[in-house]
Parts: C-alpha cells; sequence; structure tokens
C-alpha cells in the first residue's frame, strides 16, 4: 500500500516534469530534421528554425555573376532561389564559410557581374504560386499608389515570435522575404538592408510592419539582415556596405533603402521607391519630437539608388561604435553633388522602438573631419569581411559577417 505524504507527492511530480521535458526533447529534435549545424549565440538561428542556402558543393559565381550548379549555369534569381537550387541545397547539408573581400582599383561606374536585362531568366513570376495560370502573368505596369489613398497608420508593435510572424506573412512572400505584386510588373527593384545585432525583439516588429507597408507600394523588394559577429563594436556603416555588395551577387537591385531595425513608418504616402536624389526617408521621429535636427542628417532610413552608392564609394568603413557615420555620408553627397531630398514633414513620420543608447564611438569627430579627404579609399572598395553564413528565413535573408578592417585614427 502506498502512502501518500508530502515528500511522496513531490517526488512524482518531479518525476512527471522530468518525464515531459525529455519527451519535449525528443520530439523537438524530429521536428527540426537532421541538421548539425552548431548554434550561435550571436545569430537570430538561436531564437528560429533556419535553412542554409550555400554549401561545400556549390561551386563559385562566373564574370556575369551567374550560379553554376553541377555543371549548369544558372543565372541570379533576383528575389527565390529556383527550384533546381532548392533540390541542390536538400542534397547537401554541410555549410560553408564563403570569403568576400571587396578590393575595387577605384570606385565602379557600373557592375561588371550585373545583368543588363532586368529580369534575369527564369523570370521572377515564374516563381508565382502554382494556382496562379500562365494567363494571369501581368502586362501593365505599375503605378505608385494614389496619395488619396493612403495617409497615417498605426503600426502594431506587439512582440511576438519569429514563427507567429512567418505564419501571418509567410503565405504572401517568397523564401528570404521577398516579395514582388502579382497584378502588374514592378517598375521598382528595392534592396531593403538592415545592419543588425542583438535586437530580435526589434526584429520581430520591424518585419510584422514592414511588409505589409511596402506590399502595398507595388514594388520588388527582398529583406537582407546584416548580422555583425561579436569581437569589434558594432559598425552600422560596414554592415551596410556589405549589405550592398551581397545583395548585388543575387540581382542588380535598382535602388538601396538602408533601415535601422527600430524605426517603424507611421504613414503608407512614404513610398519606398527609387529617388533621383539621394532621399532622408526618416525625417521625423516621435523621440525627436517629430522635428528635424538639422538639415543635413542622412541617418535612420535612407535611400539611393546604385548610381549614387558607387559615387560615393557608399559609407566609409571607419565608424566603429555610435554615430558619426551617416554625417560622413551626408558630406560624401555633397562633395558628389548630391543633394539630400526629403518627402515632407507631415509624411515621412517614424517610431523608434525603445532600447538602451549605445556607447558613443569617441573617434567620431576625428573621422568627420577627415573623412572627406579618404573618400576614394575607405568604402565599398576597401571594405574587408567574412561571411560566415546565409540563411534563408521565410520574411528576410541573414548573413552573419565578420568585419576584417581595423579600427584606426583618422
Amino acid at each position: 500500500m502506498i502512502i501518500i505524504t508530502k515528500a511522496n507527492l513531490i517526488r512524482f511530480l518531479a518525476g512527471a516534469i522530468c518525464l515531459l521535458l525529455v519527451l519535449n526533447f525528443l520530439w523537438t529534435s524530429e521536428s527540426d530534421g537532421s541538421s548539425n549545424t552548431s548554434l550561435s549565440k550571436l545569430s537570430i538561428r538561436r531564437v528560429h528554425k533556419y535553412a542554409h542556402i550555400h554549401h561545400k558543393n556549390d561551386s563559385g559565381s562566373d564574370r556575369e555573376g551567374n550560379r553554376s550548379i553541377s555543371g549548369h549555369k544558372m543565372p541570379a534569381a533576383p528575389l527565390a532561389l529556383s527550384k533546381e537550387r532548392e533540390l541542390h541545397n536538400n542534397r547537401n547539408s554541410t555549410s560553408t564559410t564563403v570569403i568576400a573581400n571587396a578590393n575595387f582599383t577605384s570606385i565602379p561606374q557600373d557592375l561588371s557581374h550585373a545583368h543588363p536585362h532586368p529580369y534575369p531568366y527564369p523570370h521572377p513570376y515564374d516563381y508565382a504560386n502554382s494556382t496562379q495560370k500562365s494567363e494571369m502573368t501581368p502586362t501593365q505596369n505599375c503605378t505608385d499608389p494614389d496619395p488619396r489613398d493612403g495617409g497615417p497608420i498605426t503600426p502594431n508593435t506587439t512582440l511576438e515570435s519569429l514563427d507567429i510572424i512567418e505564419a501571418e506573412l509567410g503565405p504572401l512572400l517568397r523564401p528570404g522575404g521577398a516579395y514582388q505584386p502579382t497584378d502588374c510588373i514592378a517598375q521598382y527593384h528595392v534592396a531593403i538592408i538592415v545592419p543588425f545585432r542583438d535586437r530580435y525583439a526589434h526584429l520581430s516588429v520591424f518585419l510584422r510592419n514592414i511588409h505589409p507597408f511596402l506590399m502595398k507600394q507595388r514594388i520588388a523588394y527582398r529583406i537582407f539582415i546584416i548580422e555583425q559577429t561579436n569581437g569589434k563594436p558594432f559598425n552600422r556603416a560596414a554592415m551596410m556596405n556589405i549589405g550592398y555588395l551581397e545583395a548585388l551577387k543575387l540581382y542588380q537591385w535598382d535602388c538601396f533603402i538602408f533601415h535601422d531595425v527600430d524605426l517603424i513608418p507611421l504613414d503608407d504616402r512614404n513610398l519606398y521607391n527609387c529617388p533621383r536624389q539621394p532621399r532622408h526617408m526618416s525625417v521625423a521621429i516621435d523621440s525627436l519630437n517629430f522635428k528635424l535636427p538639422y538639415r543635413s542628417i542622412f541617418g535612420g532610413v535612407s535611400a539611393m539608388t546604385r548610381q549614387h552608392f558607387q559615387a560615393v564609394n557608399g559609407f566609409s568603413n571607419s565608424f566603429f561604435g555610435w554615430g558619426g557615420e551617416d554625417d560622413d555620408m551626408s558630406n560624401r553627397l555633397k562633395h558628389a553633388n548630391l543633394f539630400i531630398s526629403r518627402y515632407p514633414i507631415n509624411i515621412a513620420r517614424y517610431i523608434m522602438l525603445k532600447h538602451l543608447k549605445e556607447k558613443a564611438n569617441p573617434k567620431r569627430y576625428e573621422n568627420l573631419q577627415n573623412g572627406i579627404n579618404k573618400i576614394e579609399m575607405d568604402g565599398i572598395n576597401s571594405i574587408k569581411y567574412e561571411i560566415y553564413s546565409i540563411k534563408e528565413f521565410p520574411t528576410f535573408t541573414c548573413y552573419l559577417a565578420e568585419l576584417k578592417n581595423s579600427e584606426r585614427k583618422s
């Protein structure tokens, strides 16, 4: 006869909890598949499952930027992996380290590896859902949304896991956080570049809001998260340079939106298209009382075409820690005879998600003072970095990158 005592009851409950934990572990291991990749404390993969898109047996690119798989040339897909690439990935489960050093002898005037046609074969609309019939392929060009149909919007800042965000948005997107309208041909192909480190809560809120915001604008886009490894102070500008160079390996994007992960737009008339002149997008932020701090500011969210970015040799790689890199870019634009354009202050409005203030860069004023003399030697033509992994999530593509450039005095 078993006597039910307080001690026996506690032992029984402890044993039951241990059994549930073991069963949960076994179930999770089965559902995760056979991946044996180690987990990093830094990467987004610590909070979400991921899929490899680069492997050892994957050969390099040719001079035109085309990937070669099993001896067959495959043009770079602009928005999603081709079926052939997906099958290849499934056959190879070992990840590889991709070394990417950009050492141009001069500021490039054009992209030698880019495809002249905006739709390298296969046509991006071939990636449409299988339920979409060929006769539904659009023939009309997309037009900008009518500003009379837009206005202020209220963002959803509820914190949710990436799994919930992907359940909401995944069916509307292509792998890697890519989208293009299906009822018309997009006139703008935009790479959204987000420099990132340890802002996982912000990332979920950002993705939940930015995708619906961009879908309304009838542009083709893809979101690139560029995550810096530990070891050095965060270099926002260098991560944006890396994002620019890596995104161009996938497609000849018309323009780039460089976007802080903690800024959420508040008006859908704020169009993320390609500007004639570099555009400062985040004109009015709630934390700054919705006022422009000074006329030359170019931080937060900004838009530039490929030609703009090449003309100024990208961002400086010298700014480690918070501050200075956006003002340096403003000086570069002025030096290249470009000017900063802006939407009206009642449209270009954002909220900033709460976070601890970053440690300021003690050398930012030195670098700013001497930056104008380093434009041709400090930028996309001098950045050195190593790509540890490229992960394709349903709502974004993540690059884990280590910056090899050293912190130095001006």
